[in-house]
């Protein structure tokens, strides 16, 4: 199966490595290389995690403080988001 992530949450992780490079870029290099192994078992494993808040989506926590949120469509896996776990998620609408 592929995996593909969407803008958005290519954004998340993106500004998940800003946030920890501030303090350690090793450390944020070693937790973007995290994501990349739990995207690589969702290819393999698709139902991995447990069911989502939304309906539809799966959740796999690739670490204790983040969350990345998916759906199986077909063939593909999309990322929807990547989430620390101490944020409200779904976010609420205003």
């Amino acid at each position: 199966m592929r995996v593909f992530w969407t803008s958005s949450a290519e954004q998340d992780r993106a500004d998940i490595a800003d946030y920890i490079s501030l303090e350690s870029p090793l450390a944020a290099i070693r937790m973007d290389e995290l994501f990349t192994e739990a995207a690589g078992r969702l290819a393999k494993h698709s139902g991995l995690g447990r069911a989502g808040k939304i309906p539809g989506t799966r959740e796999l926590i690739p670490h204790e403080n983040y969350m990345l949120v998916y759906e199986v469509n077909d063939d593909a896996v999309w990322i929807l988001a990547l989430v620390h776990v101490a944020r409200t998620w779904p976010p609420r609408r205003s």
